[in-house]
């Protein structure tokens, strides 16, 4: 019997883009000079990066701006053709486009339009839908759905030079997915939203990843999108993915403490604990300390013994802060 061979939904391996540029000398004698003789540079914005994704996953990409991650993203929507390396997304060369590959993914950058901007949002859909040539009865049932999750009826005919921020994105999200992609990249879904708005974009992405198995690759600054939406996460510095497992491993790697929050049950214990070790915040109602982790049961039981303490907590270091402690190292 012949065996099946698994292949994943994306998988890439050795990864590279470099970009070539040319460094002018300032002045007119440098611009002269150009015309003749300019010194090239190569920056190697993705290095020999690897890692696969099944089915259905949504994983986090992190890291700081200029680490290469839209790049990656570029490179696996066949925007960008990379340098050297190799990339099967649901078995297709992004950068060869082919037509069967288009109509089975979506990329959506949070800088970026696709909508007509002034068209209302329901024409610039029908326009995808011709594109796509999606089935009429599919198109209006998924465009059911997804206004309906995100509270789109009033606006679908309002021209979208008129729409709020929080209104295109989430039309932006609705023209991605119209054709019902199997791969989705989201470059900064929730940039510059107000807080309602990214908990609507991170619900919706969360719900139509759970009904429809899609494949999602997420990049994003805001923690609370990453913490809430993905098990899984790549972490890119330098060009190099330097991190790729789940976020509770990735604070047990990088950070070796936890924090210990105090809320007083008189003013006078802020005094006891003015000469302790690992004090972050401390006034006359509440402290804040930083605890090795093999620490915290011996300190609590001694806090809770010395002082009078109304409330006490111990939390798991946030997300920023492993980051932050990620991208201060050395590549």
């Amino acid at each position: 019997m012949e065996k099946l061979v698994h292949m994943s939904v994306i998988d890439v391996k050795n990864l590279t883009k470099t970009f070539k540029t040319h460094r002018k000398e300032p002045g007119l004698l440098g611009s002269i000079k150009g015309l003749f003789r300019r010194e090239a540079f190569y920056n190697e914005a993705v290095k020999s990066v690897s890692f696969s994704l099944e089915e259905g996953e949504l994983v986090g990409f992190l890291g700081p701006n200029g680490a290469g991650k839209t790049t990656l993203l570029k490179m696996l929507s066949g925007i960008l053709t990379p340098t050297d390396g190799e990339v099967r997304v649901l078995g297709f060369v992004p950068w060869q486009r082919e037509r069967a590959y288009q109509r089975q993914f979506a990329i959506v950058m949070g800088q970026k339009n696709q909508l007509w901007w002034d068209l209302p949002p329901a024409e610039s859909f029908s326009l995808n839908r011709d594109i796509y040539q999606v089935d009429p009865k599919a198109f209006r049932r998924t465009l059911d759905e997804m206004v309906a999750l995100l509270d789109l009826k009033e606006i679908l005919d309002v021209p979208v030079r008129q729409l709020s921020l929080g209104q295109r994105m989430k039309c932006e999200l609705v023209a991605a997915l119209l054709h019902q992609p199997r791969v989705l990249f989201l470059d900064e879904p929730t940039i510059g939203l107000d807080v309602i708005s990214q908990e609507k974009i991170r619900g919706f992405i969360q719900e139509h990843n759970r009904l429809k198995r899609t494949t999602v690759l997420l990049t994003s600054h805001y923690m609370k999108d990453v913490e809430q939406l993905c098990r899984r996460v790549l972490v890119i510095n330098h060009g190099r993915i330097v991190y790729d497992g789940s976020l509770a491993e990735l604070s047990e790697r990088y950070i070796d403490h936890k924090v210990v929050k105090i809320r007083f049950a008189a003013p006078q214990a802020a005094a006891v604990l003015s000469g302790e070790a690992g004090i972050v915040e401390l006034d006359e109602h509440h402290a804040v300390l930083k605890v090795k982790k093999k620490e915290v049961a011996q300190t609590t039981h001694r806090l809770l013994g010395l002082l009078p303490i109304e409330d006490l907590s111990v939390e798991e270091v946030e997300v920023e802060e492993v980051i932050r402690r990620i991208f201060g190292e050395e590549p």
